[in-house]
């Protein structure tokens, strides 16, 4: 009678779990088709960042390879350089061994100076081929030092594109102002010359309500990139923000000179909508309107 209670419990567990499961189910459906837009494709970006690294793999083997031939031939040379030597200074003595013969019917004091001229010739000889070889084997060694510090500035460039990369992931997934500069400041920390991490954290301040802030960081942006058409059009945003409409209409300006798509931009943007009624957009607006 127990088992047949457990049983009974145990089916009435499972019941319970299979439908607490498919309405979860339910409610993630619904979730999913209210959704406008994908929250992120992390996809192409991750695609690309390991072609990348398989390039600069397959750079750097390739760099090892032809330094490795470089450094067979060298060694080829050194070693028929040495195998030469060796046998000229062998052929040397031998000369020297029969003129020796030779000269012992003379007298020892013409073999001594034979054997004092044969000994300097010969250091002479070595010491030369020796200070030779010792500079190309520290051409060898830059090349090598350089090839290594080439590599390791590649491998650290490669790091640094996959950390911003992760990074402006994380941005496009906040959706509070404060925690999005945050991200923006972690990317300027690693590419302080980044003038897309300036202009959006400029584009967050002003979520913020900090006009003043967003126009600093917009003109930082413009110091590294004069023609940036985002940075002007953020400093339209900004100075409209502050109520100074015609410094506005002039960044507008500015930013649609670059990029038509920033008039179309600036028309359905609720920070420029106090400009549009502005008249220095009058010749914008009326070829529009004749259109």
């Amino acid at each position: 009678m127990s088992r047949i209670l457990i049983l009974l419990w145990l089916s009435l567990l499972s019941v319970s779990v299979f439908a607490a499961e498919t309405a979860q189910q339910t409610v993630a459906d619904a979730k999913v088709e209210q959704l406008d837009k994908p929250l992120y494709s992390p996809f192409v970006e991750r695609y690309v960042l390991d072609e990348l690294k398989a390039l600069r793999t397959d750079m750097a083997a390739q760099r090892a390879e032809l330094i490795q031939m470089a450094v067979d031939r060298e060694l080829s040379a050194v070693d028929k350089a040495v195998t030469y030597a060796t046998n000229t200074v062998t052929y040397f003595f031998y000369l020297i061994a029969a003129a020796s013969s030779v000269l012992v019917l003379v007298g020892w004091s013409s073999i001594r100076e034979i054997k004092e001229r044969v000994h300097t010739l010969a250091d002479q000889e070595i010491n030369s081929l020796v200070a030779e070889y010792e500079q190309r084997l520290h051409a060898i060694e830059q090349q090598l030092s350089q090839e290594t510090r080439q590599i390791e500035e590649n491998r650290e460039k490669i790091e640094a594109t996959q950390e911003v990369q992760s990074l402006w992931l994380r941005a496009g997934q906040e959706t509070n102002p404060a925690s999005k500069i945050t991200v923006y400041d972690q990317i300027i920390n690693v590419r302080p010359l980044d003038v897309e991490a300036l202009t959006y954290k400029a584009d967050a301040v002003l979520e913020l309500g900090e006009p003043q802030w967003a126009s600093n960081l917009c003109r930082q942006a413009l110091e590294i990139d004069p023609d940036n058409g985002h940075a002007f059009y953020q400093l339209a945003c900004a100075y409209t923000a502050m109520e100074q409409l015609d410094e506005a209409v002039h960044f507008l300006l500015e930013a649609i000179n670059r990029s038509e798509a920033y008039w179309e931009q600036g028309k359905t943007d609720s920070a420029l909508a106090a400009l549009m009624s502005h008249p220095g957009l009058e010749a914008i607006r009326t070829p529009q309107q004749e259109g």
